[in-house]
């Protein structure tokens, strides 16, 4: 697996700033903002490291050190051990003891409702959140902390006068008043400094959080877009988030930005702060799309598409059955509620089967199972990352198309759409894969009944804002993978290439706004996009380069072209990779893979590429009149020459390697051709339909032929 120790290379993909007026307060918040499911400094749900362990876990400096840090302070170590063993200052260490102290002191309250005063005040200073606080005082007498329990602790601080305050963020160094709307709620204050009209006019919009695989800065473009229909409609706009190196929190990007945390509570606190005319949450990603049944039982006014129906398609079974219910077309599937009900649908279905969670971003704790030993250790991963919903098992269909429809609905109508394509088949995330925008191999017919599959949905679902939903596609059947019903991260590529901006109409639609449909159609584009994703295996040791249903990328970019092949091109070098001068590795996994590689590896040798194959790949090209090299595997022993020596020698300038099958030997075999081609960094692909894609447009086509254009001159 992937080396978790931190060093002098880079590794982060992101960042959070949490502020506070004790340096308690700013250290729980960030360890919440991080989005590793924690709760703070204490009282998270990890794995408690063995005490035999614990030395070399506080000496090695880690992700995860700070968790051993608590352990260690909680199991007694002294602020001096715990400095011996990191070096970390004694000034933090003795801050952090404080936080244990107090959990101390909470966990021997023996019910929420006797909770002093001085207590509860004292845990909110320092950062405790109304969760954490529930969870000491019921784990005394064995009981689980859940929502409710949370809300008992903020009714108690509300009846005690227990309150946060706002406190705007000096940017003059105290030596003249603050004026800047950059706001954070602390409970170390006495009085807010800012004042609330209480009108009505504020749009609270829920950000997306920090720079991570899975949300960047597409879910932030779709708020900023949000906030800028706001203001330009006369709302007062109102952002929340912690993210401090994005657009969403630059000072003069909204009215009121609250620097602060997207978590169930500190929403509520904002909210009963502002008053708002509503709130959005469907342009932050996932993080604002989870808070939503929570807000609506409180009675917070959600724009745009109903709580109720944002869970009918995110509860992974309500979903389901709405499909069948509506003769819609989907994979078979079974929810999971007992081990016997899976091992009868997998009785029925066979291998590979798709295990999938509710309420998830990126394809998290989602995996493809080929054998039973995988599918019992991916579905405890997956019901301990969706404990309150359902994780359902469903048919994966394989050599499928997927196909993706970004759109904006008002009241169930759909108003404006994009249909686009992945290069990829099915099985690699839709964040991943290479996506071409106007589809060029797509039929017409499955072109019609994705809209009328999405007319459907839509009007079902009572759609009021943005959604997206990912088909696939095989002999013109059309199957529904899923539906978010929130902007997806195709949003800002499809509204650049159609020139259409689907936020803002979106936001329009939230707002109950008059809007009209665009006059603007995908098949009307003279020029084709492509999405091409920026991966960054060289900074992860040891990770794995290859694509699934998780998501892997940490960037992407777009580009435009008069066709495929040079929108390919462009993208391809773009997100670093180099057209081979003269040598390709191919190591092409399972007879259908071979296959599909058969014409790419014709067009290599026809333009004077001399090819290498690894032993299984090589037979199959010379059965078929196709020159080559035979290069050995890591494991065939007195057979050379090595294809690590060969990769090592820099004879190679381009991999092919598609991972066969999951068995040890093709794993050990293909990681290390993998983990070399980054290492020594060697332009590597690791799936057909991208390789031949890629291989028929540098064949095609020279880099000197790409015209230059700007964007305005794509009619």
């Amino acid at each position: 697996g992937v080396s978790r120790e931190l060093g002098s290379s880079m590794k982060s993909v992101g960042e959070v700033m949490a502020i506070g007026r004790t340096f308690e307060e700013a250290i729980q918040k960030g360890l919440r903002m991080i989005g590793q499911g924690m709760h703070g400094f204490v009282s998270n749900s990890t794995k408690e490291i063995p005490s035999s362990e614990l030395d070399c876990a506080l000496s090695a400096p880690t992700d995860t050190r700070i968790f051993a840090i608590s352990q260690a302070l909680r199991s007694g170590y002294t602020v001096e051990q715990v400095h011996q063993l990191t070096k970390i200052d004694r000034w933090f260490l003795d801050k952090l003891q404080s936080i244990v102290r107090t959990s101390l002191r909470l966990a021997e309250t023996d019910a929420i409702a006797n909770l002093p005063k001085e207590l509860l005040l004292r845990a909110k200073r320092q950062g405790f959140s109304d969760f954490q606080i529930a969870r000491f005082v019921l784990n005394k007498h064995g009981e689980r902390a859940r929502d409710e329990q949370a809300l008992e602790v903020r009714s108690l601080r509300k009846k005690l006068g227990v309150l946060p305050v706002v406190k705007q963020i000096d940017t003059l160094a105290a030596e003249y008043p603050a004026e800047t709307n950059s706001l954070y709620l602390t409970y170390s204050g006495t009085a807010n400094d800012i004042s609330y009209e209480a009108d009505g006019r504020s749009v609270v919009v829920l950000g997306s959080g920090a720079y991570r695989i899975g949300s960047s800065v597409e879910f932030d473009w779709c708020g900023v877009q949000a906030l800028n229909t706001i203001r330009r409609e006369g709302y007062r706009s109102v952002m929340i988030n912690y993210n401090p190196e994005t657009v969403s929190t630059d000072y003069d990007m909204c009215d009121r930005l609250y620097f602060d945390e997207l978590t169930f509570e500190r929403v509520m606190d904002v909210i009963d702060l502002e008053t708002p005319n509503g709130v959005i949450v469907s342009t932050g990603g996932q993080i604002p799309n989870n808070l939503a049944m929570k807000l609506d039982e409180q009675h917070v006014p959600i724009l745009g598409t109903s709580a109720a129906d944002i869970d009918n398609a995110e509860d992974r079974a309500k979903f389901s059955s709405m499909l069948t219910r509506n003769g819609i077309n989907q994979p078979e599937w079974s929810a999971l509620t007992s081990m016997d009900k899976i091992n009868e649908f997998i009785a029925r279905v066979g291998f590979p089967v798709l295990v999938r969670p509710s309420y998830v971003l990126s394809g998290a704790a989602m995996n493809v199972c080929s054998n039973r030993e995988e599918l019992e250790r991916f579905l405890q991963l997956a019901a301990n990352v969706s404990e309150d919903h359902p994780v359902v098992v469903s048919r994966f269909i394989e050599h499928a198309k997927e196909i993706e429809m970004d759109a904006v609905a008002k009241d169930g109508e759909i108003l404006a759409y994009a249909i686009s394509e992945h290069i990829e088949f099915a099985g690699v995330h839709s964040g991943d894969a290479t996506i071409q925008f106007p589809p060029q191999k797509v039929y017409i017919e499955t072109v019609r009944r994705i809209k009328r599959v999405s007319r459907q949905i839509a009007k079902e679902l009572h759609i009021s804002g943005p959604f997206n939903i990912q088909f696939m596609a095989r002999d013109n059947d059309l199957l529904v993978i899923e539906c978010n019903l929130r902007a997806s991260r195709s949003f800002p590529f499809v509204s650049k290439v159609l020139k259409l901006n689907l936020i803002d109409l979106a936001t329009r639609v939230m707002l109950g706004l008059p809007v009209e449909k665009p006059n603007k159609n995908l098949f009307d584009l003279d020029y084709v996009g492509i999405k091409a994703s920026q991966f960054s295996f060289n900074r992860l040791q040891k990770a794995d380069p290859v694509l699934g249903v998780d998501m892997a990328s940490t960037g992407e970019v777009g580009c435009l072209g008069d066709d495929t092949n040079s929108a390919l091109l462009t993208s391809m070098l773009s997100v670093g990779h180099r057209i081979p001068k003269k040598t390709v590795l191919l190591s092409t996994g399972g007879g259908k893979q071979k296959a599909e590689m058969l014409d790419a590896a014709k067009r290599l040798v026809n333009n004077g590429y001399e090819l290498y194959a690894t032993s299984g790949t090589s037979h199959f090209l010379t059965e078929n009149g196709i020159a080559n090299t035979t290069v050995y595997w890591p494991t065939d022993e007195g057979m050379e020459p090595k294809v690590l020596n060969v990769l090592r020698e820099k004879k190679i300038d381009m991999v092919v390697n598609i991972p066969k099958d999951l068995t040890p030997r093709e794993l050990t075999n293909g990681y290390s051709i993998r983990r070399a081609a980054i290492d020594l960094n060697i332009p590597l692909i690791t799936n057909t339909r991208l390789a031949s894609a890629f291989i028929t447009a540098f064949t095609t086509m020279r880099v000197e032929d790409i015209e230059i254009k700007a964007w305005s001159e794509y009619k």
